[in-house]
């Protein structure tokens, strides 16, 4: 038996992909997801990632945004993708400047240059 996707769960593919989030059928459904609802019927639910993994996740779309690994950036790449990791607040995560300062090459006190210098724009 071929079971196929509600067309809305197919289409909303990339976007769980880009949060780490995943999609299930409506049978699955439980409290905590986003119930996606097509012309009245829940066809399926949005289940977020939890908290372990998020600095990753952030990370590598940075990465993907900017084109380039967080270790080749250069140093106007690298206050760029600190501006937007801050921007998403993913330095208010337990130990994030030194595991960010490490994906760079860098060391903790540049990450807070960097953060110190976004904010004085």
């Amino acid at each position: 038996m071929v079971v196929t996707r509600h067309p809305l769960l197919r289409a909303l593919e990339p976007v769980a992909d880009a949060l780490g989030a995943e999609l299930v059928g409506p049978k699955q459904v439980r409290a905590g997801d986003i119930p996606l609802v097509w012309e009245g019927a829940v066809v399926g639910g949005l289940r977020l990632p939890g908290m372990h993994g998020t600095l990753e996740r952030m990370m590598t779309a940075v990465e993907q945004e900017l084109g380039v690994t967080l270790g080749e950036m250069s140093r106007e790449q690298k206050q760029l993708a600190v501006r937007r990791l801050d921007d998403r607040g993913a330095f208010a995560l337990r130990r994030s400047v030194e595991s960010v300062a490490d994906a760079m090459g860098v060391s903790r006190f540049t990450i807070y240059n960097y953060l110190n210098a976004a904010d004085a724009d």
